[in-house]
């Protein structure tokens, strides 16, 4: 185990748990995160997908 005693070993063990472990409040936290995220990045890959027309010049001045 080397530096660490059982207890810390036991203490990390127990905040991972907290953190990443069945259906706690952090891991939805982390899941809407990571929907997101995800949503941003089809939102870019959409505008860059869709071609920009020029504005349509019909010789008016205005």
């Amino acid at each position: 185990m080397g530096t660490f005693s059982i207890w810390h070993w036991l203490i990390v063990g127990a905040i991972v748990l907290i953190l990443f472990g069945g259906r706690g409040k952090v891991s939805e936290l982390m899941g809407d995160v990571a929907k997101g995220i995800r949503s941003f990045r089809k939102g870019l890959s959409d505008d860059e997908a869709k071609p920009v027309d020029p504005p349509k010049n019909d010789g008016a001045k205005s």
